[in-house]
């Protein structure tokens, strides 16, 4: 598990694609840090497991499934990308609750500058707009932002100066595609919402629970 909060920017050293899946090496400095083979990383908001750690490069296995899903598949020698170490119980949780598992991606439709800060206009698949309400939270290239607003499909996020500067925003352009997790939390709940008229049909117990929790005072 994750905060969402980018602990340093790495740069993409090797790529190696073999059938449908890929080896990634990624240079580092501050993740290195009591990070042994089998750890969790984040890389863009992925969770991946470190394989090999070799002067100061961190390599990763990614799956085909992965590669499907996150925007690692466009990836090529020499970008720079987010990455934080799993969260630890002592921690702070200074973010929202972000898994590593992105849902899918998206494409920044717009970057405007407003003084010191920066809006960003994302694109995202329109069967997903469900996910998303309005100053919630949800994890773009692994960063926890907060949600301005939607509009159909497109929604609108705040960069301030400070996160701008300390993450891969700083080098995306209009076109550039994110990778995109929504809340744990909403999932669950939009999920159990959507399964309740089977739930009630299948459990008559849970019905009459239901129906009571509905109709209390």
């Amino acid at each position: 598990m994750f905060t969402g909060l980018i602990e340093e920017v790495g740069k993409v050293e090797n790529i190696n694609n073999s059938y449908k899946d890929m080896k990634l090496s990624v240079k580092a400095d501050k993740v290195l840090e009591n990070t042994n083979i089998g750890d969790s990383i984040a890389v863009n908001g992925v969770c991946l497991t470190v394989i090999n750690i070799q002067n100061k490069n961190i390599t990763f296995d990614v799956s085909n499934e992965t590669l499907n899903r996150s925007n690692l598949k466009f990836l090529k020698i020499g970008d720079y990308i987010n990455l934080e170490r799993a969260l630890r119980l002592s921690d702070r949780l200074g973010g929202h609750i972000v898994q590593g598992h992105v849902d899918t991606i998206g494409k920044i439709a717009t970057m405007k500058n407003f003084g010191n800060h920066t809006e960003l206009i994302i694109e995202i698949p329109e069967d997903y707009k469900y996910f998303v309400i309005e100053k919630g939270s949800i994890a773009i290239d692994g960063i926890s932002l907060t949600i301005n607003y939607i509009q159909n499909n497109k929604i609108s996020i705040n960069i301030i100066p400070h996160t701008y500067q300390n993450t891969n925003l700083k080098y995306k352009k209009v076109g550039d595609f994110v990778n995109i997790e929504f809340d744990i939390l909403g999932k669950y709940v939009l999920k159990f919402i959507s399964g309740i008229d089977i739930i009630k049909s299948k459990d008559e117990k849970l019905k009459e629970l239901l129906n009571e929790l509905t109709t209390a005072p």
